[in-house]
Formats: structure tokens, C-alpha cells, sequence
């Protein structure tokens, strides 16, 4: 076994000169009982925006004051060590900074030892050991407290969860050997892989304290008081602390390894065999059932070496990186003070998106919003599907009484477009057709005030276009949310020739008040998503028009690591729509956009997989693969992905020498965001200059230098 107090750490000081430390500090608090119990605090001295991370000059740090506490409780002059954070925040892990600049497999082992030798020692001072998880608490900040004997949790915190898996990694600080064998493997899964791979889904305090990762919980007015009465109560033998959820031994014997099982193939049937972390981390947990806690811990330091050395972690700091500066700061955007104020929201339509719409604003803006159509039947029909969803929100406790209320009184409907007067911002989603979008907003024109902005939700046409038969185009801006429009955290902002600058700095700060991510795009067919997809969708379909079988086909792409197929993905977003999308772009780019008969045909079939009775996949239907049959000219599944990638190569950096945006970066924000390109994949640019497409199509790399372990 390694003896991690032998190893030299004084490597990884190299590059952590301007680490923003997170400090140990240290009083003794006298507890009811006459026991005395050192509060350790950590803290990096700035205000809760910038959370206390861990990174080695930290590790160290927090290291030497438990030893040093070691040596008090020896002496008796302290009865328990306690662990919590400044205020709102425990700690946000291992600082990913300092991780992502990690040379070496080498040194991505000691990383790993360091975490493991320093937060272990919570569990060996010769006390009993607490944790008071006051605040956020994501990855080595839950690990801090697996490490030690108890904890509690304040019931208002942000946020808790062990998020490695969706960064590439796992957690290699303790996390995926002490958890399962604190809660159970079930709940282990769900916190270790299942959230993680749910858009990064985190626990409240209440869901920590459920799944017995904490063995108490306070509300946050008195958390501190509270949490030491309780760990004084434990000291005296007051208070005898059970855990439900610990994995007994039928659980090991019969539950445990099924549990694996059974997640590694639904893992297999949603994202693939593609990202790695999500199976490692698998491993890790099915051999955490038996064995000792130094061998566990071996195994987690040998696993993280191997993730964060590689590829894919690198590529998933890239996309973290983007998606947490680059979209908080928009490149291009204008100045937020030249933005118009919103009061008033109208939504022209009353269909499904419409009504998403409507409920989006309400919600995040919570100023009257009030919808139309052609007659009062869609209206009502528009209304009872948002009031509808208040109250599945209130049903779910998402929403208090007050604010159900509150949104059902700010939701309205009207055929009378008279009563847009005063909105300050109209926006369209109605049929995707140019003509039809032209003639709304002419009709809508005539009722609006002159400074109301008009937005556009088309996913293809010409926003200029749509703005033609307006006397005031420059409030034209292309709007484009993606579906479902609650989740989706994109919005492409389409910024015409005509657009001014308030009408553009309106629709960014509007973006932002409805908590999604805006990415200014250039007025061009597609934009950046549909102009990507189409561009992968549409080879596929030529694949299969010239003779390419279905399953084929649909496995050639694994690589990208995509969440789903490129059929599975046509039939989601529509058959029909698929073909509308596709000949746009043909009639666009003819020379590099196939326009495919058959998927026109499959539209009119309306599907191209036969599922069971609950949607499952069984094959592909019959009729579909009859429709597509005749082709001559089969590919194998290389050549596809070969011209799949070269395409997308080639298209991009068309792309950004048009300037449809204003740097690879934002290309690979909005697949991500808007197309749910893996994180692991680090976006689409970086994995074409990795396999070589961007050499192969224009003889450069989209990034210079080179993403390290990315390109």
C-alpha cells in the first residue's frame, strides 16, 4: 500500500504561484457539555462570489492544521474537530484551474494522492470528527465531509453534489469508495453518475440529509448554533446517530453488483461507450462493495491519473471554461445601458412554442404577458396549457400559492391586437414560412408603439427578410430558442445589418433575465446550430439515399459522442421540420447541402424506428427502410464519419470567415448549449483539429495554439 505521508508534494507548488488560497482557520468553541470542539473555517478572504476551492497550496494547508489538531486531541486539550465554510459556502471542489494545467500523468496522480492523504486526516485525529455543510458544496467540497465521522447540513444550502463524472473525471478524494458505503449503491449511482449526466443536476439540503449523507439538518437562521448543540449531544452519548441507508450485507451480496449492471446499460443505451468517466467511475463503484479503504483509494488515485492526463478531461475543462465566462460575457454584445426596459411581453401565437414562450416570460420576467391568434379557441387553448403548467409547477412545490396566483394574473389573451399597444416587446412563433412571418408583423406594426422590439424565433429564414414589409426594421432581431424552450439554455440572437444597437442590447439583456445563455449570430440560413445539424443530418440522409443501410449509418457518428443518433435526432425534432431544414440550407449552399426526396417521403410515413409501447427503439420500421431502399453506392461506416467530419471542417470555417460569429469558441457554445454536444468532446472545433478534419479541409487548426489534450 502507498504510504502517502513518503510522497514529495512540493511539484505541484510549481504552478499554483497564484492559487487564490483557500485558508484553515482555527478557534475553539466550548460546547454545553464543558467539552471543547477546534472549528476549523475554511476560507479564501473573498465575498461568496468567488467560492473557496481547493488546490495544493490549500490541501497543504488544511493538512498541516489537522495534524496539529492531532496533536491537541492527543494532549487532550480538545474533545472534537469541526469542519465548515464562510458563509453560503462549504467549498467548490478541486480548483479546476490549477487541475487543467496539470503536465503529466504523473503529476495527475499526485493531485489525486494529495486530495486523498489531506482530507482523510478529518477521519484520523483521534477525536471525533464533524462537518457542518453550511453552503455550497460540490465534489472535494462533499468529499471533505465522507472523510470525517459525522455531518449535518443547513437546510438552505445551493447546492451539494459530486459533478466529476460530467467534467470527465470521477471523484477520486474518497467520494466513490466512502459514499456507496455510506447511503447504499443506489443512491451512490444516482449522486455519482445519474446527476452528474442529468445537465449537472445538484441536491438541496433536504435531499443530502434523505439520502443519509448528512445525519442531521437545520434551517439556515441558527445552522452553527444548532449543528454544535447537536455534535455535543453525540459526544455525551445523548444523541445515538442510525443511518438507514448503510449498505448491509444482502445488499452487498445481492443488490450491489445488479445495481451496476443494470446502470451500465442504461448508460450504454442513452450516451454511448463514447465519454469515459461515466464508466470508470462505474468500476470504482462496483469495487467499492468489499476491500479496504487504502485500496479503494489506490484504485481512485490510478483512475484520476488516467482522466485528467487524457483527452477528454482536457476537452471538458475547455467547454466548462466557455460555458462558465464566454457565455456570461457575450462576445459582440453592446453596451447593457442602451437596452430598452421590458414591461410588457405579446406573443403572436398560441401553439405549443408560443405558449412556452408565454410561460417562460411570465416566469422569469414576471411583467404582463399576453398572447394571440386567429380566433379565441386557440387562444383558450394557448391559456389552459400555461395555466396548465402553473399548476403542475405549484402541484410540484416549484412555485409558491402567492406566485401561482401571482402568474395566472399576469397571463392574459386577446384577438384584438389593439391590446399590444403598450407591449415593449413582441415576439413571433408562427408558421415557418416567410411570407406568413412578413405579413404578422406588418399586421402587428400598425398596433405597436415605434420603440417595442420585435423578435423572431424562425430557425432558418432571413430575419432581414422577415423585417422587409416593416417601416421600422431596425426593431427587427432574430430570437431562436431551442425545444424544450424551458431546458434549453441557448438562445441565438440574430443580429441583421438593419438592427440597432438597443433593439441587439434588449435582446441580450432580455436573454439574460430569462436565465438562458444568448450567442450573437450573423443573419445567415441556419444561423450556427441548424447549419451544423444540417449539415450532419443531411450527410446521413445522402448516405442512406445512396444505399447505406439505416444501422450503418446511424452508428458511424458514435465517435462525437453525441446523446442520440442522427435519426433518433430527426425524429425529435420532426421529421417535416428535418426536410424544411434541409432545403433551406440546399437552396442556400446547393453545393454543399443535399437535399434528400426520401426524407420527405419518411415525413409523410412519419417515422423512420418501430418503438414498443413505451417509445422504446425495438428497430427500424419497415416502411421506412422500404422508402429509402434503391440506392447503389453503399459507405462504409468510416467513409461516413470521414465525410462527416471533413463537411463540418469545411463548413465552420466557412463560418468564421463569413463571420457568422466571432470565434470558434461561440461555434462551440452554442453545440453545446444548443445541440447538447458533450462536454467531454469539448465542443465540435477542438475534436476536428484532434482527429485531424481541420488539417485535412483548409491545412490549419481552429485553435493556436493548440487546446492541450484537446487539439
Amino acid at each position: 500500500m502507498t504510504n502517502y505521508a513518503d510522497i514529495d508534494f512540493t511539484d505541484l507548488l510549481e504552478f499554483s504561484a497564484d492559487e487564490v488560497v483557500t485558508h484553515s482557520y482555527v478557534r475553539d468553541i466550548p460546547l454545553p457539555s464543558g467539552k471543547v470542539l477546534a472549528l476549523v473555517t475554511l476560507d479564501n478572504g473573498r465575498d461568496h462570489t468567488r467560492p473557496s476551492t481547493l488546490g495544493p497550496v490549500t490541501l497543504l494547508e488544511y493538512g498541516q492544521t489537522l495534524d496539529a489538531l492531532a496533536l491537541r486531541a492527543a494532549a487532550g486539550e480538545i474533545h472534537a474537530v469541526g469542519v465548515t465554510g464562510k458563509p453560503f459556502i462549504l467549498a467548490a471542489g478541486a480548483d479546476l484551474s490549477k487541475v487543467g494545467e496539470v503536465s503529466s500523468r504523473d503529476l495527475a496522480k499526485k493531485m489525486a494522492q494529495l486530495g486523498h492523504h489531506t482530507l482523510s486526516k478529518l477521519g484520523s485525529v483521534g477525536v471525533p470528527s464533524f462537518t457542518f455543510i453550511n453552503g455550497l458544496a460540490l465534489g472535494g467540497g462533499v468529499e471533505i465531509g465522507l472523510n470525517g465521522d459525522y455531518r449535518t447540513v443547513d437546510s438552505g444550502i445551493a447546492a451539494a453534489a459530486l459533478p466529476e463524472v460530467f467534467l470527465g473525471i470521477i471523484p477520486g478524494w474518497g467520494g466513490a469508495y466512502l459514499l456507496p458505503n455510506l447511503i447504499g449503491i443506489e443512491n451512490a449511482l444516482k449522486v455519482i453518475v445519474e446527476n452528474p449526466l442529468k445537465n449537472n443536476r445538484t441536491l438541496k439540503g433536504q435531499d443530502v440529509f434523505d439520502l443519509g449523507m448528512a445525519d442531521a439538518i437545520f434551517s439556515s437562521a441558527n445552522f452553527l448554533e444548532e449543528s454544535l448543540v447537536w455534535a455535543d449531544g453525540v459526544l455525551t452519548g445523548r444523541i445515538t446517530v442510525k443511518r438507514a441507508n448503510e449498505p448491509g450485507r444482502v445488499e452487498r451480496m445481492v443488490k450491489w453488483d445488479a445495481a451496476i449492471g443494470i446502470a451500465r446499460k442504461m448508460l450504454e443505451g442513452r450516451i454511448g461507450t463514447v465519454a469515459k468517466s461515466p464508466y470508470v467511475a462505474l468500476d470504482l463503484l462496483k469495487a467499492a462493495k468489499s476491500g479496504t479503504r487504502e485500496e479503494a483509494f489506490e484504485r481512485e488515485d490510478e483512475a484520476l491519473a488516467d482522466l485528467v492526463a487524457g483527452d477528454q478531461f482536457r476537452a471538458s475543462i475547455y467547454a466548462f471554461n466557455l460555458v462558465q465566462k464566454r457565455a456570461k460575457k457575450p462576445a459582440g454584445a453592446p453596451d447593457k445601458a442602451l437596452a430598452k426596459k421590458v414591461t410588457k411581453v405579446g406573443v403572436i401565437g398560441a401553439g405549443l412554442m408560443a405558449s412556452q414562450f408565454a410561460l417562460l416570460f411570465v416566469r422569469r420576467l414576471k411583467v404582463p404577458v399576453i398572447i394571440t391568434d386567429l380566433d379565441q379557441a386557440r387562444v383558450d387553448k394557448g391559456l389552459d396549457y400555461i395555466r396548465g403548467e402553473i399548476a403542475t409547477l405549484l402541484s410540484k412545490k416549484r412555485i409558491s400559492p402567492d406566485e401561482s396566483n401571482r402568474l395566472n394574473h399576469l397571463i392574459s389573451g386577446t384577438t384584438d391586437k389593439a391590446d399590444f399597444a403598450d407591449a415593449d416587446w413582441v415576439i413571433e412563433a408562427v408558421f415557418e414560412e416567410l411570407g406568413v412571418k412578413q405579413d404578422v408583423f406588418a399586421d402587428i406594426e400598425q398596433y405597436i408603439s415605434e420603440t417595442a422590439v420585435l423578435a423572431t424565433n424562425t430557425s432558418s429564414l432571413s430575419v432581414e427578410a422577415i423585417s422587409a414589409k416593416l417601416a421600422h426594421p431596425e426593431r427587427v432581431v432574430g430570437f431562436h430558442f431551442f425545444n424544450p424552450v424551458a431546458v434549453m439554455p441557448l438562445v441565438e440572437v440574430v443580429n441583421t445589418p438593419l438592427t440597432d444597437e438597443a433593439t441587439l442590447s434588449t435582446a441580450m439583456v432580455t436573454a439574460a433575465a430569462l436565465r438562458k445563455n444568448a450567442v450573437i449570430t450573423r443573419d445567415t440560413p441556419g444561423f450556427v446550430v441548424n447549419r451544423i445539424l444540417a449539415k450532419l443530418l443531411g450527410e446521413a440522409m445522402h448516405a442512406v439515399d445512396t444505399g447505406t443501410p439505416f444501422d450503418v449509418v446511424n452508428t458511424a457518428l458514435d465517435p462525437f459522442g453525441l446523446p442520440m443518433s442522427s435519426f433518433e435526432l430527426l425524429e425529435l425534432v420532426g421529421l417535416k421540420v428535418g426536410a424544411h431544414v434541409l432545403d433551406t440550407h440546399h437552396a442556400a449552399f446547393p453545393d454543399r447541402f443535399f437535399e434528400s426526396e426520401n426524407l420527405h417521403k419518411l415525413a409523410e410515413h412519419g417515422k423512420i424506428f418501430e418503438r414498443d409501447a413505451k417509445g422504446r427503439i425495438k428497430g427500424f420500421d419497415k416502411t421506412a427502410v422500404k422508402i429509402v431502399s434503391g440506392g447503389t453506392t453503399p459507405m462504409t461506416g468510416d467513409e461516413i464519419l470521414r465525410r462527416v467530419e471533413d463537411g463540418l471542417a469545411d463548413e465552420i470555417h466557412r463560418m468564421l470567415e463569413d463571420d457568422v460569429v466571432h470565434a470558434a469558441e461561440d461555434i462551440d457554445l452554442c453545440v453545446i448549449l444548443g445541440a447538447g454536444w458533450p462536454f467531454q468532446m469539448g465542443g465540435v472545433t477542438p475534436y476536428l483539429d484532434r482527429v485531424g478534419a481541420s488539417e485535412r479541409v483548409f491545412g490549419d487548426t481552429f485553435h493556436h495554439p493548440r487546446i492541450a489534450g484537446v487539439a
